[in-house]
């Protein structure tokens, strides 16, 4: 059976007929190297966020580990027993993006604890509203970009994938990308003669991911974001089931 063919570019939808002038987008390194060291995690960053700026995206870039975030899972953790916490200082970054990008290494074949620390902190604010009293993070949209020279790229990336749909992300079709090297020591991405760089797989997914992000994010924004009925977690304190019924089977 012969395969059907994919519609040919002139047969492709206009990529202007939605506006990304007006969108923000936040990436956050995870990378355990604090700056000046090179970060190859940076170098596919640097990929997506140019072709965002190029589409009118105002975009930030956060190395973590250059800041003094505290571990834990509560908004400010200097209210529990530690002396510093850079997080609230960064935290409006993150809300003000309509697009956030978690990106981190691969170590031992998962997330790097870098990584982990920041999906904590997100979490801890999993409790917290919208003007619309949806969970915070509903209308945002979320990706991953995860870099190694070992397996686990798909691990990884769905492990943050998930993180950020559970606290309210939406997340558009092929949200990741990724590249590791050949299993073992090896060069990294951006090393001379690693062809990171020049990796077809990698190009294509990070391009790919980077145009539903954008619209997603701009398809959320012109509707308002998601629509709250249904999704109101005082609403349902208050009573209310959204039509909602017990299962009359159960005893």
């Amino acid at each position: 059976m012969t395969e059907p063919m994919p519609p040919s570019a002139s047969s492709a939808p206009d990529r202007t007929a939605l506006n990304y002038t007006g969108l923000t987008a936040l990436f956050i390194n995870c990378t355990l190297k604090r700056s000046p060291e090179v970060s190859n995690t940076q170098g596919i960053i640097d990929l997506s966020a140019r072709l965002m700026r190029a589409q009118g995206v105002t975009v930030d870039i956060l190395r973590a580990v250059d800041h003094d975030i505290a571990t834990g899972v509560y908004p400010d953790m200097t209210e529990h027993g530690w002396a510093t916490d850079a997080w609230p200082g960064l935290f409006p970054k993150v809300q003000a993006a309509d697009i956030l990008v978690l990106a981190g290494p691969i170590w031992l074949g998962d997330n790097g604890s870098v990584t982990r620390r920041i999906v904590e902190r997100l979490y801890a604010h999993s409790g917290e509203f919208n003007q619309k009293g949806q969970y915070l993070f509903y209308g945002k949209v979320g990706g991953a970009i995860i870099t190694g020279n070992e397996d686990g790229v798909k691990h990884c990336t769905s492990n943050l994938l998930y993180s950020l749909q559970h606290i309210g992300y939406t997340i558009p079709p092929a949200a990741d990308s990724g590249w590791i090297g050949e299993i073992g020591p090896g060069p990294s991405y951006l090393d001379p003669g690693s062809g990171g760089p020049q990796n077809e797989f990698t190009n294509r997914n990070t391009t790919f991911m980077t145009w539903n992000l954008m619209h997603l994010a701009a398809l959320l924004k012109a509707a308002g974001g998601i629509p709250a009925y249904g999704n109101l977690r005082q609403n349902w304190d208050s009573g209310e089931r959204f039509g909602f019924t017990a299962n009359p089977e159960y005893r």
